[in-house]
């Protein structure tokens, strides 16, 4: 099956996903959209009151917040993968709850196993919750890290920034990042890279990995 399949598959199971609380009370649910080759994937929270009514990611004020910082590094939101953590809405709008987060886990999973994105992108600290537990966002935001050799990069929510306009300059420098995290993802995981190499390190000599932090 083509990965364009296995997501439409995957959506078709998250649109009647009764696997906990939060699919009492959405109109519709929220799979994810974006092309099945994008390179890099972004995750949100959850969907708002628009993404409950549409069944669509980011289709609100934050959202459109969200294509012009893509426009910035001369992307359109068609050419990335946009998903949430939570596939519905928390009623209120409150932060998922353990159970939530744990029952939509396993779509986010495949989505990611499907996508193979060369960097994702996590919106707010709930997202970012998910590759760096014990992190704090004002902290991290903006730096990548591998995570089970993937480059993971937490960023501040797009709603962040509108409702504190002081952040809107770090949101923007941080976006600016991103074409030279996917090309060093890239580089890393070329044909070229993954060839053995000739000299082997000394056996005293430990293997360093990267990080961005």
């Amino acid at each position: 099956m083509e990965a364009k399949q296995v997501l439409e598959a995957i959506a078709a199971e998250v649109r009647v996903c009764e696997q906990c609380k939060l699919f009492s009370s959405r109109k519709h649910s929220v799979p994810g959209e974006g092309p099945a080759n994008a390179e890099i994937m972004f995750i949100g929270e959850g969907p708002g009151f628009y993404e409950n009514e549409q069944g669509r990611p980011f289709v609100g004020a934050a959202g459109k917040f969200l294509s012009e910082l893509l426009a910035g590094i001369h992307l359109k939101r068609e050419e990335v993968f946009i998903a949430n953590v939570v596939k519905c809405r928390p009623p209120g709008n409150r932060d998922p709850e353990p159970d939530e987060l744990e029952a939509c886990d396993k779509y986010l999973e495949r989505q990611i196993a499907t996508i193979n994105p060369h960097l994702i992108v996590t919106l707010g600290r709930i997202s970012m919750g998910k590759f760096f537990p014990d992190a704090r966002i004002s902290s991290i935001h903006g730096q990548a890290r591998w995570v089970k050799d993937r480059l993971v990069v937490a960023m501040y929510h797009p709603a962040a920034a509108l409702h504190q306009p002081a952040l809107r300059p770090t949101l923007e420098n941080d976006f600016k990042k991103l074409p030279g995290y996917v090309e060093e993802s890239k580089k890393k995981h070329s044909p070229a890279a993954a060839r053995p190499e000739e000299k082997k390190p000394a056996d005293d000599q430990e293997p360093t990995q990267l990080s961005l932090f």
